[in-house]
């Protein structure tokens, strides 16, 4: 992974403070499709739903900072990117072994 260093994300300095924080998924876009590193951390999956619809509204508003675009309307694209997914044929979860380059 050779990203510049001005387009890595940084961890945010209330988080680095605090010592009961969890990181729960990292997200990259490779070869054409997302790939992540999870960690099922709540007991209850709907928590992971609420994170995710906080990440919308979040990514909605980044848009909109970086790009310019309508947050209402980038919300609603992600939104239908989502539906899209949901919706569509199934996805393959292909899970990595810890072992680089080995998939199980």
């Amino acid at each position: 992974m050779s990203e510049p260093v001005e387009n890595q994300l940084t961890t945010p300095d209330s988080v680095a403070s605090d010592a009961a924080a969890i990181e729960i998924l990292r997200i990259w876009w490779s070869r054409g499709e997302p790939v992540m590193a999870i960690k099922p951390a709540f007991n209850d999956p709907r928590q992971f739903g609420q994170v995710l619809a906080y990440a919308a509204r979040h990514m909605a508003h980044g848009y909109n900072v970086r790009h310019g675009h309508d947050e209402k309307t980038a919300y609603n694209k992600i939104l239908a990117g989502i539906s899209d997914v949901l919706n569509g044929p199934g996805v393959e979860t292909i899970a990595e072994d810890d072992k680089p380059g080995t998939v199980q």
